[in-house]
């Protein structure tokens, strides 16, 4: 009976060992790594009314920003 509680021991202490050094191999890589770099998007201003907005959102016209489609009318027509 005492042999099989000391491998059962042994086993659970090999087990602790292991998950110990993984937890400290992952947090090693999560170090290196560094912080994640966000790629940002090129902000315009509608020459309309001034609002600022991501590029990818805005509408073009004559190599003009605007906000949205009734700005760019408005501005277009005086």
């Amino acid at each position: 009976m005492g042999r099989i509680l000391f491998f059962i021991l042994i086993a659970a202490l090999f087990l602790w060992l292991i998950s110990s050094y993984r937890r400290a191999l992952k947090k090693r890589q999560e170090e290196r790594k560094g912080p994640a770099t966000l790629e940002g998007e090129d902000m315009v201003r509608c020459v309309h009314c001034g609002v600022h907005l991501p590029r990818s959102e805005s509408i073009t016209s004559e190599g003009k920003y605007f906000c949205s489609d009734e700005h760019r009318r408005l501005h277009s027509q005086g």
